[in-house]
């Protein structure tokens, strides 16, 4: 049986081309001239850059939620954005804004504070949750994603006593499971060779 985690094992390493601190934020059915609009709050239509350039024009220097720069690429109906250094999309009112007449999914990996996995629909922030367990769940529908969860092995029900060990079995691909549910959901599978792709990017709106 194929593991559902090996594509996105890469992303669980310290040393990946992403770093420990990044968001990647897909939406369906826009294109990456859309979506670069809805983060730079801008008509300007973006530079198109390899992804090494985004740690030049991005990246470490911003470090917050609010500034950078975004880079986006299109794959299969969907457009994916990563923001290195970041992590907008997980917010609670950017994501409520970024999906308003489209469908998103949010994944943040974020070694100094807590990571995020969002799912949002036209303005609704459906369920969200801090991997690698999402039974302290928030949104309108915490539920919604259960099927999904569970055929990657994860717990939809509270665990209890038995949280620690459920977290400390899950932990060490935490990154990797949240893109493998990204896949689930969006059919989209997040591989290392999404970086060799030009990116559209731009600076990310102050709010």
């Amino acid at each position: 049986m194929t593991d559902p985690l090996a594509a996105y094992l890469w992303l669980d390493d310290p040393a990946d081309a992403l770093d420990i601190i990044f968001c990647v934020s897909f939406f369906r059915g826009l294109t990456p001239t859309d979506v670069l609009r809805r983060f730079t709050a801008s008509d300007e239509p973006g530079e198109e850059v390899a992804f090494e350039q985004l740690w030049d024009i991005g990246g470490e220097p911003a470090m917050e939620a609010e500034g950078g720069h975004i880079g986006v690429v299109q794959a299969n109906g969907w457009s994916v954005a990563v923001e290195l250094g970041g992590w907008t999309a997980v917010l609670s009112d950017y994501a409520a804004d970024l999906s308003r007449g489209s469908e998103m999914v949010a994944i943040c990996r974020h070694d100094y504070a807590q990571d995020g996995f969002v799912y949002a629909v036209d303005g609704e922030l459906v369920t969200g949750f801090v991997p690698p367990l999402p039974s302290n769940g928030w949104g309108s529908d915490p539920n919604r994603l259960d099927h999904a969860l569970r055929k990657l092995g994860v717990p939809t029900e509270p665990v209890g006593d038995e949280w620690k060990a459920e977290f400390g079995r899950l932990h060490p691909f935490k990154t990797a499971r949240s893109f493998a549910l990204a896949a689930e959901i969006t059919g989209v599978h997040f591989t290392r060779d999404f970086l060799d792709f030009p990116f559209l990017a731009g600076p990310i709106a102050s709010r």
